[in-house]
């Protein structure tokens, strides 16, 4: 396994609920996801190659909690086997059927926030900075 970017209780205060069942295993999915995105990103690490700028490891956590609270939306339990969806009811929004956005270069279903948070700090793949 990997590096892991945000703990259970970054989480739960960025949702603003309690975690989710499995919820280490649902941030290792989700940071793998998030270093899918940046494999051509350049940010200064340390010797366990986590980050040392707070800001980009702050980007990374924002990221990783945004992609665990959009596939526990989405219903997947982080295998990416639940993508798609016909019908959802949440009071009074209805929806059905669901079309697929472009794949990204990483090949990952990214978040919207977690591509925002990404963006925002200057990593997205051929951002040098």
């Amino acid at each position: 396994m990997g590096r892991v970017y945000a703990t259970p209780e970054q989480l739960a205060t960025y949702t603003g609920t309690p975690t989710p069942e499995g919820v280490e295993r649902l941030l290792a999915r989700a940071s793998e996801d998030v270093d899918a995105a940046l494999l051509t990103a350049v940010y200064s690490v340390d010797d366990d190659g986590d980050p040392t700028d707070p800001a980009v490891a702050d980007a990374l956590a924002a990221a990783v909690c945004a992609q665990v609270e959009y596939q526990t939306a989405m219903g997947d339990d982080g295998t990416g086997a639940a993508g798609a969806w016909d019908s959802v009811s949440i009071g009074p929004v209805a929806l059905s059927g669901r079309t697929s956005g472009p794949p990204s270069a990483s090949g990952v279903d990214l978040a919207p926030r977690a591509h925002r948070a990404l963006r925002t700090a200057g990593l997205l793949p051929g951002v040098i900075w």
